[in-house]
């Protein structure tokens, strides 16, 4: 019932900047996580960051200060900003939702969307 799509993915030179969208339909509940995650051949998932309905957000360790989760409620949208980006950074990157949940860092997303690279060149 939930379909999420992301936009935004490319190619850009390590330092450059790049936005990712996500749209949610479908979407129904009085509290809920969102989140980004990413993933490189041979790994899992990794969660970049989440923000809640209460704008609670969290960010992993080896994005924090560069990367920038948001939401916007009225068009069911949720961003994120990547600024100085960096080869390591190179990814496929989805965006997720749960609802009925708060605590976003260590909960299983049901809802995903399909994916979008991100490539960093030197």
């Amino acid at each position: 019932q939930v379909q999420l799509e992301e936009t935004g993915g490319g190619s850009v030179q390590a330092g450059g900047s790049l936005k990712l969208s996500c749209v949610a339909s479908g979407y129904i509940a009085d509290y809920y996580c969102m989140a980004w995650f990413r993933q490189t051949p041979g790994k899992s998932r990794e969660m970049v960051a989440s923000i809640n309905s209460d704008d609670i957000t969290a960010y992993a360790n080896s994005v924090k200060g560069r990367f920038t989760i948001s939401r916007d409620s009225a068009t069911s949208t949720q961003y994120l900003e990547m600024n100085n980006l960096a080869p390591e950074d190179t990814a496929i990157y989805y965006c997720a939702s749960m609802p009925w949940v708060k605590s976003c860092g260590d909960v299983e997303y049901n809802y995903w969307g399909q994916g979008t690279q991100v490539t960093v060149s030197s």
